[in-house]
Order: structure tokens, then C-alpha cells, then sequence
């Protein structure tokens, strides 16, 4: 038995939801092969981070390359388009068929099924987030032999809306939280009062940042009392242009005016570890963002919550903001600072009720840590279909 774990992305950060799990079988003793392929330098670098001396002893690694005319391509187009890493599969066509079974927190992987034929080829989706937007939901999610899923409300929505087999389905609660067990919430900016996290989308169709986020920028500088961590989702700034695919979409993200820059009380990451492993959910005092799944990250410990409606959605009633319920919702930056005196107020008195309620329907957490649960589910599949297909052998011999 042979399963792969693939990283092929411009980003790290969906490396903490499924690497974690590599890790659980190597060290739970599976008998089978196990080996994590990656499609670049900064995934491998993340990768031997996390996974230390266990990568290359008990876990194999394969670094994938491109073909010369995919450079060629992407150097055209990755601009734009995720070039490179829609055809790293038709390059590498042999290393998928020589795995069983393929593990992948994205979806651009069923390439391998629809695309290039490998039927016999076994994909356990792993979902990256425990977010509510739409595409995560979307009937590609049926495409897959077996997903892993944190909690019932993401299982609940797959098997209504994407019309996933329930028996295609293991909560397994959030692997992620395995590697930030012991990481204790980081203090920035001791000199000011409070520390907002403010956290945009990329979709330009759901952001605040195209609309709004330099007039969320003007309410932080100069205001010694609030601090300001800009970290938003790692594409936002990835490339020239945002194109979102679940409602076709195009926008800059554009440059951050070095005014915003100055001050000892504004902190910007665009996309280094630290907005992927949880330094800045964890250690922030109140969460200002818009369509991002790692406001329940955030929510592992509750605190304020504000939510900026930027393209004034109707979101009420709507499952795909179901976590807008976690906080206030404005509508303008001009409702920011009224917003951020009442925070503390609300969340003790309506909102903090809510947010344990919305973080215990989507993590399903158990003594047992995440990551040797959803080890088991893919050893218990895996298993599974092995049997099967010596049963339809047998049968057809």
C-alpha cells in the first residue's frame, strides 16, 4: 500500500491541515509506503520543518518539477493564473500511478480522474478550513473517493449540497489544531490597549479590502490605544491580478500606501509562517474580517468578533455567512470605532454564547488527537478498498 500526500500550491498554508496526518501513520507504525510530494522550494522548506527527521527515514519525499514547456507557460501566464500548478499533473502522470491512494486538501487535484483517466486512483480530500463559503460545498466535493471533515455542520452541508455519500464521510475533527497545541498565544504590541487582527478575504466578490481596507488602515495610524495586525489571506497579494473561479471575478489587490507602514502600532505580514500557523488568531484581542475561514481558528478561544459587509450582502438566513453570527456586522469603515468600543460588551453579554455554540458544530475534538483519527479513517479506507477489489477478482475470476 503506497499513499502519497501532495502540496502543490504557491502558499504553505495548506500543508498544517494534511501534513499532520502523514506524520500520525508514520508514527503509528503503518506497515505501507507513505511519502509527501511537493511542487516548490518554500512547500518542501515547510514541509521538513514540520515533519523533521521523520521526513526522509520513515516518511519518502518527492519533490515534482514542471516540464520545460509549463516554465515557459507559467512564466507567460502565473501572473495571472495558477499555471504551473494545474499541469505539474500532467507532467507527472507516473508518480500519481504509482500511489494506491492520494491524500490532497484541495480540489484542483481531481484533474487526475477527470482529465487524465487514473480511475484506479484513490483521492481523500481533507478540506483545508472549517469555513461556510460557498465552493467549499460545491458538487467537485462528490468527485472524491472519501473526505475528512471537522464537524458536523461541514458534514451536514457536503452531504445536503454537494451530495456526498454519507459513507463517504469521517469527522475527524481539525489536524491543524495538533500542530498549535502547545503554542502559547504570542503578545504584540504591549504598548497598546487592545490588538485587532484584521484578516480580508482575496475573492474580490467577498473582501473588504478592494472597497474598504485602506480606510480600515487610516482608523490604526496614529492611534496609540489599538494595534493592527494586517494579515491577510496569503493570495491576496500572491499575484498582480485575483481571479476567483466560484463567481467569476478579476481585481487588483493593489499596493499599501507607506503611510500605513509608520507606525509602531501596525504589524503587515502578507503571507509568512506566521499567517498560517495560528500566531495571529492566537494572539490577537478582536477579530475584524469578511470571508475567511480562519475566524474559526480564531474562535478556539473566544473573543470580539467584527465582520465588515463590505458589497452589502443579505446575508442573513445564509449558510455561506453563517459565521457573521459570531460578531457584529457593519457595513462601512466609518462604523469601525463605534464597533470596536462596544466589542468587548457584546461579545460577554450575546456573543460569546454563539461562538462556542458555532465552534463545537464545526470541530468535533476528542481526547484523541485529530491527526491519528483521520490517520486511522485513511488506514480503515484504504483497507477497505483493498479488500473489495480482491473480492471483485475473486468474483470475476
Amino acid at each position: 500500500m503506497r499513499i502519497g500526500f501532495l502540496f502543490n500550491h504557491d502558499q504553505i498554508h495548506q500543508i498544517a491541515h494534511s501534513l499532520p496526518i502523514a506524520l500520525a501513520l508514520a508514527d503509528g507504525g503503518f506497515d505501507g509506503e507513505i511519502v509527501v510530494a511537493t511542487t516548490n522550494a518554500a512547500l518542501t522548506r515547510e514541509v521538513m520543518r514540520i515533519g523533521g527527521d521523520r521526513i526522509g527515514t520513515r516518511i519518502e519525499h518527492v519533490q515534482l518539477e514542471p516540464c520545460a514547456a509549463t516554465r515557459r507557460l507559467d512564466t507567460l501566464l502565473g501572473k495571472v493564473i495558477p499555471a504551473r500548478k494545474i499541469l505539474i499533473y500532467r507532467d507527472n502522470l507516473d508518480f500519481f500511478r504509482s500511489l494506491d491512494v492520494l491524500v490532497v486538501a484541495e480540489k484542483t487535484s481531481l484533474l487526475l480522474k477527470t482529465r487524465y483517466g487514473l480511475d484506479n486512483l484513490a483521492i481523500i480530500h481533507t478540506r483545508h478550513g472549517a469555513g461556510d463559503r460557498a465552493i467549499g460545498f460545491d458538487r467537485a466535493s462528490a468527485g472524491f473517493d472519501h473526505v475528512l471533515c471537522s464537524g458536523r455542520k461541514i458534514r451536514e452541508r457536503l452531504i445536503r449540497e454537494a451530495h456526498v455519500s454519507p459513507d463517504a464521510i469521517t469527522i475527524v475533527g481539525y489536524p491543524k489544531f495538533d500542530l498549535a497545541r502547545d503554542k502559547k498565544p504570542h503578545r504584540f504590541m504591549a504598548d497598546t490597549q487592545r490588538t485587532v487582527i484584521y484578516n480580508p478575504h482575496p475573492s474580490p466578490h467577498l473582501s473588504s479590502w478592494y472597497r474598504h481596507g485602506h480606510r480600515v488602515f487610516e482608523h490604526f495610524v496614529d492611534n496609540d490605544r489599538l494595534g493592527l495586525i494586517f494579515a491577510p489571506h496569503v493570495m491576496l497579494f500572491q499575484r498582480s491580478f485575483v481571479v476567483t473561479i466560484d463567481k467569476l471575478t478579476i481585481d487588483r489587490a493593489g499596493e499599501i500606501p507607506q503611510r500605513f507602514l509608520r507606525g509602531d502600532n501596525i504589524h503587515v505580514d502578507l503571507g509568512s509562517r506566521a499567517s498560517t500557523d495560528m500566531t495571529y488568531t492566537l494572539g490577537a484581542d478582536i477579530y475584524l474580517g469578511d470571508a475567511s475561514s480562519q475566524i474559526y481558528e480564531f474562535l478556539l478561544r473566544p473573543r470580539p468578533c467584527i465582520f465588515l459587509n463590505s458589497q452589502r450582502h443579505d446575508w442573513m438566513g445564509d449558510a455561506n455567512f453563517h459565521h457573521w453570527h459570531a460578531g457584529e456586522v457593519i457595513v462601512s469603515p466609518d462604523q469601525l470605532p463605534a464597533a470596536l468600543s462596544r466589542a468587548d460588551e457584546l461579545h460577554e453579554t450575546h456573543y460569546r454564547r454563539i461562538q462556542e455554540e458555532m465552534f463545537a458544530e464545526s470541530f468535533d475534538l476528542t481526547n484523541t488527537p485529530s491527526s491519528v483519527r483521520a490517520a486511522m479513517a485513511i488506514v480503515d479506507f484504504a483497507h477497505g478498498r483493498e479488500k473489495s477489489r480482491r473480492h471483485l477478482y475473486l468474483v470475476s475470476a
